[in-house]
């Protein structure tokens, strides 16, 4: 929409490379057939597109094989597909209370369905986690242990290698939610000791909605979350176990994926160290500028702490709410508000009862959106707070 100054990178990032857009368009145009279910010219350039996805972002995650990246339709989609495809009853999961619903919804639902015992690590104020309190949290039926890389309300940034040291010391699997992480940090599952990383396409690696993925350590199978039609095996009266088609039932979103492989080969290029540091200093300076206006309260990590391009921030007594809707009609400027599916988050953060104002920077967002959404709270804050 023109005019908006947009702070929603958090949710989905926007604008897109142009590239994105071309080749969801081109796909659309030349090749939109069913990918691995045919053997004609349109069908093979669309198998090729989505494994040249896989092989971008096996690329941009250290992971060897891209076939051990199966396609998702978001993050929780991933996740849905890698805890309830995981944990048998009986098992101890342990997250933590900073956790997404996309993660605390599924695990609570194998709590009270089958009987999964589960422990949530407590975290301080800011989002910071003891690695000793994972130690001690660990039993011997501790199988799997589920963290977001980057809170969604926070930005606090966690400790994933020395997390996935710990779990592999213990024999547990880590599972990490990277929907505020990928594209925008370092990951690698190798180095890192990840078994299964799920992430989003439509966020930091700027490709359309309705795209994801979930890398599966090759030492790992899961009980497919659906089953169905997959171009392969079609004998077989169960999922076929090869991969990635085991966890692909139905057909792919070709059109998407084609954008995401754009999105991905633009951070491959950008490289995703210069891709936080731009962001990191954007933050700064919104953080920076809120923290001079009275009354303004900032959640998460300090000024000049690492941090992902998020600040979610109170004015005083004022609704959040309001404040997004001030901010949208009258100074084109796009927050989020509210809870941000992360209840616990607040919890944490002592927001529960008002929820949070949530400004997100990305890739493309520049120094004069930034200034002019530090003005539109100043205003704000000169009228509502006396």
């Amino acid at each position: 929409m023109k005019g908006v100054m947009y702070f929603d990178q958090a949710a989905s990032s926007w604008p897109k490379p142009p590239a994105v857009m071309e080749a969801m368009m081109l796909c659309m145009q030349e090749y939109a057939a069913n990918p691995g279910r045919g053997s004609h010219q349109m069908a093979v350039k669309a198998s090729r597109a989505l494994f040249e996805t896989r092989k971008n972002l096996a690329k941009l995650f250290g992971v060897r094989n891209p076939n051990d990246i199966s396609f998702a339709l978001n993050t929780t989609h991933a996740l849905n597909q890698a805890i309830k495809g995981f944990v048998k009853p009986g098992d101890h999961v342990i997250c933590t209370n900073v956790e997404h619903n996309s993660v605390r919804r599924p695990v609570e639902y194998l709590k009270s369905s089958a009987g999964v015992e589960l422990t949530y690590l407590q975290h301080d104020v800011d989002g910071n986690m003891q690695l000793n309190d994972l130690k001690e949290a660990l039993r011997p039926n501790t199988t799997l242990v589920v963290v977001n890389h980057s809170s969604n309300l926070l930005g606090t940034i966690m400790p994933i290698a020395e997390i996935g040291e710990i779990c592999k010391a213990h024999g547990a699997k880590l599972l990490v939610d990277a929907a505020q992480s990928a594209g925008i940090l370092p990951i690698h599952v190798t180095d890192m000791n990840i078994d299964m990383l799920a992430f989003p396409g439509h966020k930091g690696l700027l490709g359309p909605q309705g795209t994801g993925g979930l890398y599966i350590h090759p030492d790992i199978d899961l009980e497919p979350l659906l089953h169905g039609g997959t171009g392969s095996q079609s004998e077989a009266i169960h999922q076929p176990t090869v991969r990635p088609d085991r966890y692909e039932a139905g057909t792919q979103n070709t059109v998407g994926i084609a954008g995401l492989n754009e999105g991905v080969k633009f951070i491959l290029a950008e490289t995703v160290e210069k891709i936080h540091e731009k962001e990191w200093a954007h933050t700064q300076r919104l953080m920076e500028g809120l923290l001079g206006i009275a009354g303004v309260t900032i959640l998460g990590p300090k000024l000049g702490q690492n941090k992902t391009g998020i600040v979610s921030f109170n004015i005083q007594d004022v609704d959040s709410s309001e404040v997004a809707f001030i901010l949208d009609q009258s100074f084109q400027i796009a927050v989020r508000a509210g809870y941000h599916c992360s209840p616990l988050a607040h919890e944490v953060a002592g927001t529960l009862s008002k929820g949070a104002v949530r400004a997100s920077v990305g890739y493309f967002t520049t120094a004069e959106e930034v200034d002019a959404l530090i003005g539109a709270v100043r205003e704000i804050q000169t009228q509502y707070v006396k």
